[in-house]
């Protein structure tokens, strides 16, 4: 065989060689679980969307996305089968703080690295924690509720209707006690009803039918997301009453139907932004599967921001989530 065959073939095998091992670096893939409290909340939603969108950029990585809705039992389930399927990481927006701590330890005693997704648990069973700060966002709008009826009437008096979340949830309590706080030395200001909607429009909605039944002035309503603060405006509007009240939501959603597009149109008064979280969460996650050294902060917490009709164009444009 002449040379120049030789160089042919050993030519050839290295190129068949290092096909090969492309070709085993392009299958091997990281597998990311994300437990999802609730996908049919359009915060989840976003969530979802967003998770999907950034690990998607990354072709190394398999992503799967359960969906609890808003059962502690399923999503208790579903982080059981996860551990089992042993995930490089876990994510976890958990449904309740209580009931999720349990399984999330199962899932870190397991070697399995655990974020837990902007609900706190009870205890903290995880390796790291992305939330935004829920006290600040109940205290910011405890403050806007404050000055919009110091505008109203020339004194800190009125009457306010809450919409609360699920009641246990960290968000809930803090979004509460936040602007409890605010205005507890206020004793004009008086909360007239508290309803629970578990965070859903259609819920909000009934309650807010029953409440204005009841209640002849209304000043404001403070729903604890946007969804439920729109269902409030829906029922006022529904009974010709939403030019009476101001209505102020959280989370701040950009597109067509969120809540920075509702201040836009006039249906919200404000509302707060509340970061999905997911960026951050993806970005400590990334480095958590590909740096074995790397050790993330146990917190890493996010600012909220007002959003009123003097910057709800600007923030829209820009993509606040």
């Amino acid at each position: 065989m002449s040379r120049v065959s030789v160089r042919v073939i050993l030519s050839l095998l290295a190129m068949l060689l290092a096909s090969c091992g492309s070709k085993d670096k392009g299958q091997k893939k990281y597998f990311v679980a994300f437990s999802q409290c609730n996908s049919a909340e359009p915060y989840r939603a976003a969530q979802n969307q967003r998770m999907q969108e950034e690990f998607g950029k990354k072709n190394d990585v398999h992503l799967v996305i359960s969906d609890a809705q808003q059962d502690n039992s399923k999503q208790i389930a579903q982080i059981e089968a996860f551990i089992r399927q042993k995930p490089d990481l876990l994510i976890v927006a958990p449904n309740e703080r209580a009931p999720l701590a349990d399984v999330m330890g199962r899932a870190m005693a397991a070697q399995i690295p655990v974020i837990c997704l902007e609900r706190d648990i009870a205890e903290p069973n995880y390796t790291t924690f992305v939330g935004a700060d829920n006290l600040a966002i109940g205290k910011m709008a405890g403050e806007f509720i404050l000055n919009e009826l110091k505008k109203k009437s020339g004194a800190p008096r009125g009457k306010v209707v809450e919409i609360r979340g699920l009641l246990g949830v960290e968000a809930e309590m803090e979004r509460y006690n936040g602007a409890h706080e605010v205005l507890k030395p206020y004793p004009e200001i008086r909360f007239v009803h508290e309803a629970v909607a578990d965070w859903l429009q259609s819920n909000a909605r009934d309650r807010m039918v029953e409440i204005l039944r009841a209640e002849p002035q209304i000043d404001i309503v403070y729903g604890h997301n946007d969804p439920m603060a729109v269902g409030a405006y829906l029922a006022a509007r529904e009974l010709q009453r939403d030019k009476q009240m101001e209505f102020i939501g959280v989370d701040g959603l950009g597109g067509p139907s969120g809540g920075i597009k509702k201040v836009m149109d006039g249906v919200l008064t404000a509302t707060f932004y509340y970061p999905l979280c997911v960026d951050k969460a993806v970005e400590i996650g990334d480095r958590m599967l590909r740096e074995p050294t790397f050790r993330p902060e146990k917190h890493y917490i996010l600012q909220p921001k007002l959003i009123t009709k003097e910057n709800a164009a600007e923030v829209y444009q820009q993509g606040a989530n």
